[in-house]
């Protein structure tokens, strides 16, 4: 698993939320894994790590919306998987959810790392979620811990 190398430090009292898609679910279930490895792996407790489900990707800026309003988190990590189809659904949920949880990020000034999966196949999908390219919700989560001290420092 990913570690931080240097100076990046988790503060002890930064929180951090997880909205992560229902869809897709073995893929989705794998990204939470990969994340909260990664926030244990880096000395962020458990109890500082909120995990809130939604039933698709289409949803999670709307969730990520209402968690940033709270003000109790440091950072927003957003796991989802869209794989393509068919049709064109495809692009109005990925790019609609990538552009709402931008819009989420700068409306609210808080860090919103969007590990949403936009893939061809469902074995692209798999092979970013533990497989041979890694495991994006690890990687996000290590983004928002650096980001969440990049702003302690500033």
């Amino acid at each position: 698993m990913p570690t931080f190398a240097g100076e990046v430090r988790v503060h002890d009292d930064a929180r951090f939320a997880i909205i992560a898609s229902r869809w897709n679910p073995g893929i989705v279930d794998a990204l939470i894994d990969g994340a909260r490895r990664a926030f244990a792996d880096n000395g962020v407790a458990e109890s500082n790590v909120d995990l809130l489900r939604v039933p698709g990707a289409w949803e999670i800026p709307l969730a990520a919306e209402k968690l940033a309003l709270t003000d109790r988190y440091s950072a927003i990590v957003a796991l989802g998987c869209v794989v393509r189809g068919e049709t064109r659904h495809y692009e109005h949920v990925a790019d609609g959810c990538a552009q709402g949880l931008m819009r989420v990020a700068l409306d609210n000034g808080i860090a919103v790392l969007n590990g949403v999966l936009a893939v061809e196949r469902h074995e692209d999908a798999q092979a970013r979620a533990g497989g041979a390219h890694g495991n994006k919700g690890a990687e996000v989560a290590l983004a928002a811990m650096e980001i969440v001290d990049l702003w302690k420092k500033l």
